[in-house]
This record gives structure tokens, sequence and C-alpha cells, in this order.
């Protein structure tokens, strides 16, 4: 087998990989598709039909659709085998994942029990707990829940107030406290719990049966959107929760919960990706049978703006999502072949991309929220009315900004993250970042004669890193400690490194397309094109932006001279080059990129 590159989290602020060496969707095998097609007739058959009645709410009709899911075997393709599951890849389960996301309000419920209800118990749980519980989660006999989040502690999940005990006789934690926004609340079988042992500072975590005499659940939420998943408030009154119930070690929760999170986050880069899809489909399908002025809507130059740009936004995210998932794959075999046991081998393979998980949580949430805006401009009128389904897909993707810890956090995580995984010696961006700096005065773009056109893309996205380094070595210099305070500064940077991970995913995609023969069209190209132009223009105003936060104006101009060089990018025919993109999408009437 040829040896790949795979480069460890964040290291693609100092290091490239070639095409090569990735993952595309045009590779998805033969059962991958089978797959994917079970669940996408499995939501045209069982969940669209009917979706209002779900979303009414009737959570009975929620929970007997969920167990549906299960008979068919679709809650079981991230489990081994050997615990009733199908043992998948993590390339296919996160093609499930974008599949289900077209689901609305099931797809929330879906997701919650396949992953955070499940698989805390799978990655931490003990032979007999996985035998207990993760053989009957995984066929849906049982459904999970993940209990985290209390009125006083969200995004700051250790300062959680629940408690538990150690009873006389040792036998039993005592537990009490209170949860809220749990999802599956209302039928959920199984919940993992997080509690604070004793005085502890860290929490633990523990498997909670419904039917433990105290577990309280209160009624649903009433919710802007994802009106169909069961969410609400579960109050602990001294709940005796067996001692062969703790998940994993005493204190392990907070780590429990942080790597669950990573997991989380990767996979609604996908779900909303399928979201994305599906809502293109609708705008497209709507702009090929409206008519004003006596001619289609499609044929209007705004419109196919509109359109053009949710197909070119949600191709690079996807580029994105199969790019890092065939790497988390990598890392959990390399785990596996020293022996480390599968569930370990698992969290530790997704947990170790804690940066790019970031950045798949937040750009694709935000992609989502585009793409569905402009299909409720692009219907006009009826976008806003609730006979049409982007109305509904609206108020549903507005979740996922909150969803895994909210944007403002993750943005945060990406620099700090990166940061702290290259002070522990990953890799190298300190030192490069002070060369360049160094250098700053003799800074080029690198533009070499006669380059190919992806020689050229990859220089511009080398560029725009180099950039982002120039500008992590001066806010880090000048704040010190104090720039983990600095949270527009971080911002700032969070977003020049979001676009160009983002772009270069898409080039490596697009020149492995080339490659391989698959899609042979020039198609790909102009939307690369467009990708590049406007990352340039929008890692150009936060680099600035980040610069005149603690550079003075004596000595920024010299700074000034190397952002324009570095986020300098050939010009594009923007109009014609989006209206190609849209003419494809109208002529197919479907999203086939």
């Amino acid at each position: 087998m040829e040896n790949k590159k795979v480069l460890k989290s964040g290291e693609f602020l100092v290091d490239e990989i070639e095409a090569k060496d990735i993952f595309i969707p045009e590779e998805f095998d033969e059962e991958q598709k089978m797959i994917s097609q079970t669940i996408q007739d499995f939501l045209d058959t069982e969940l669209y039909p009917n979706i209002n009645q779900i979303d009414s709410p009737d959570i009975v009709l929620m929970q007997s659709t969920l167990k549906k899911a299960g008979e068919l075997g679709l809650m079981g393709i991230s489990i081994p085998e050997e615990y009733g599951g199908f043992g998948q890849s993590f390339v296919t389960q996160m093609l499930a994942a974008e599949t289900i996301g077209a689901g609305h309000s099931f797809s929330v419920a879906f997701m919650a029990h396949t992953g955070i209800g499940t698989l805390p118990i799978m990655y931490y749980g003990n032979e007999d707990q996985r035998q207990r519980y993760v053989t009957r989660l995984a066929t849906g006999e049982l459904i999970g829940a993940y209990c985290l989040t209390e009125p006083g502690a969200g995004s700051d999940a250790n300062s959680g107030k629940t408690s538990a005990t150690l009873s006389e006789d040792g036998k039993h934690y005592i537990l009490n406290g209170q949860k809220m926004w749990i999802t599956n609340a209302g039928f959920a079988d199984t919940q993992v719990v997080f509690a604070k042992i004793d005085k502890d500072r860290v929490l633990s975590a523990f498997i909670v049966e419904r039917s433990f005499p105290g577990v309280v659940v209160n009624p649903d939420e009433h919710k802007m959107g994802i009106t169909g998943s069961s969410t609400a408030q579960i109050f602990y009154n001294d709940v005796k929760v067996p001692v062969e119930n703790l998940l994993g070690s005493r204190g392990e929760g907070f780590r429990i919960a942080l790597s669950i999170l990573h997991m989380g986050r990767i996979k609604l880069g996908a779900n909303v990706l399928g979201a994305s899809k599906k809502a293109i489909r609708d705008s497209v399908k709507y702009a090929n049978e409206r008519k004003q002025f006596g001619v289609l809507i499609s044929t209007f130059g705004a419109i196919k703006h509109k359109l053009a740009e949710q197909v070119i936004k949600t191709f690079a995210l996807e580029c994105a999502i199969y790019r890092l998932c065939k790497d988390i794959d990598g890392l959990i075999e390399q785990h596996k072949a020293t022996g480390m046991d599968k569930g370990k081998a698992s969290v530790e393979g997704i947990s170790h991309y804690a940066v790019e998980a970031a950045i798949l949580k937040v750009y694709g949430s935000e992609v989502l929220d585009f793409v569905i805006d402009e299909a409720v401009q692009i219907h006009g009128g009826m976008g806003y009315s609730a006979e049409m389904a982007v109305e509904r897909g609206y108020r549903d993707s507005r979740i996922n900004r909150i969803f895994e810890g909210t944007n403002e956090i993750n943005r945060l995580l990406v620099v700090d993250t990166a940061m702290k995984r290259a002070m522990k010696g990953d890799f190298d961006l300190f030192g490069k970042a002070d060369a360049l700096v160094a250098g700053l005065d003799s800074t080029t773009d690198g533009k070499k004669p006669g380059e190919t056109y992806f020689e050229e893309k990859l220089r511009n996205i080398k560029n725009f890193k180099n950039l982002i380094l120039i500008i992590i070595q001066g806010a880090s210099k000048h704040f010190d400690k104090k720039l983990i305070m600095e949270q527009e500064v971080l911002n700032n940077i969070a977003d020049m490194i979001m676009e160009s991970y983002i772009a270069e995913a898409m080039t490596l995609r697009i020149q492995k397309m080339e490659m391989i023969g698959a899609n042979p069209s020039d198609l790909y190209r102009k939307m690369l094109d467009v990708f590049v132009y406007d990352a340039a223009d929008k890692i150009r105003k936060p680099a600035m932006d980040a610069l005149n936060s603690f550079i003075d104006a004596a000595g920024i101009a010299r700074y000034k001279a190397a952002v324009a060089m570095l986020t300098d990018v050939d010009g594009v025919n923007v109009k014609e080059t989006r209206r190609a993109v849209a003419d494809k999408l109208i002529e197919d009437n479907d999203y086939k990129f």
C-alpha cells in the first residue's frame, strides 16, 4: 500500500500535502453509495410524508420513526460488528451523516442518538457496559441522550453543579442536579449524565436509565425550529446510579465531554452539508418553475448569482469534510495497529483533529445559514410560507451555530488549539512565523513564470497561510499571555484560517479530480477561481483589522504592503463564471456537482 502523507491537527498552517494524499467524494465505493441511498430512501418513504406531523410536534411518531431506522440498521453504522453494528469507516459515517442531514428535526434526533447518546459508551465504556447498552442502542431497541448542559453551565461545561455522592454501602452514586436543552429527553431510555463526585474539580460521567427512580423529565420546550425533536429539562432527585454505571474513570467526564464534542462538531459539518444540498435543490426547482415578467426567474442574472454562490460554498465545504475524515480513518488505524482498543482508537483519532473539527462546525453552519437564507429569497413571498420546505429549513438551520459549542467559542478554539499544538512541538509554527516577520520588508508572493494552474492556486493559498503566521506572531508578541482575552483579534485570525483551509481543500480536490479523470469539466476550475478570488478579499480585511489592533501608525506601512502582496490574486470575471456554474445547476435542475 502506498504511504500517504498525513498532517497533524493544525499542521496545515505550516505544511502542505499533495492532491494524491487526500480523499475526495469521487472515490466513494459502491457499498458507501448504497448506504447513502438506503438512508435517502428512508427519508423519502418514512420521513418526508410525515414531516408536518412530526414537527407538530409528535414525539411518539418521532420515536417510532427512530425505531424504524434502527430496524434497518441505520443506527449501527459506526458501531463495531461485535456490538451489533456494521463497523464502517469514518468516511462512511460522514457520508451517512451528510445524507441524514437533509432530515430536518429527524436528523437532530437521529444524530443525538447515534452520536453523543451512544458513542461515549462505545468509546469509554467497559465490556459489560458495551454489552448491556451499546448492543441495544445500535439496533434502536434503546434510544440515547446526552446530558451535559445546565442552567448555569453552557459553554463553560465544567462549572456544572450536578453532584454525585457514593452511598454508605458503596453500591450506588446518589445523583442530584438539573440538565437542560437535552435532545431526545422525552423518550430516551439511556442518558449519559455528567456530574461531579463529592468535591471533585472536574466532571465524571454516568450511564443513567430513564426508569431509575428520581429521574424527572419536564415537558418539551417550544422552539423556533427543529420542532419535531424532543428537547426538555431533566431533574435528578436522589437518583441511585449503580457504581458499575460510572463511565470511564472518576474525573474523566470532562475529557469524555470534550472528545464527544469534537466528534459532534465534525459530524455537524456533514449534517449541514446534506441540508445545504437539499436547499439548493429546492431553490433551483422553484427558480425553474416560477415566472415573472413572462420568463422563468432562473434566467435572471441576480438569481443565477445566488444559485452559483450556493453551489460554490457548498462544494467547498464538501471538499474540506472528506479531506479531513480520511485523515481520521488513517489515524484510527494507526492506533489499532498498536493494539489499542477499538473504542479508544476511534476517540483518539477523532479528538486529535480538534482544530479542523471547529473549522468544519463554524464554516459549515454558516454556509448552511447563507444557502437557506438565499433559498428563501429565491422563493420570494412563498419562501415565507409554511407550505414550502425552505421555510422549515430556514428555522431549523439557526440552531447549528449554537449546537456543539457556539460559533464564538469554536472560533476561539481554532486559534487557541492550533497555537497550543504548536507549543507542544507538533509543528513549528512560531519558528516559521518569526522568519516571515524578519523578512517582512522583502516579502514577495513567489510568483514564478510558467507556473501551472494548480501551482498558482497553491501559491496563493500558501501566501494566505504565511500572512496568518505573520499576524499570529505579531499578536503573540504584542499581547503575550493576554492574547486569549483579545477575542476580536482571535476571531480575525480564525476567519483567515478557515478561508485558507477550505480553499486548500477545494484546490486539492479539483486537482485530484483531474488526476483520476472524475467529472472532467473546466467548470470546477471556474468555481475555484471565484472561491480563491473571494477568499483573498475575506482574508485581507481581518488581517488589517487585526494589525490595526496592535501595530501603531508608524509601523503599519510595512505590514500593509505585505498584506497587499500576500492577498494579491489574479482577477476573475466573476459574473460570467458564476453564470456558468448556475447554468449547469439550472440545466440539471438538481445539485450534481
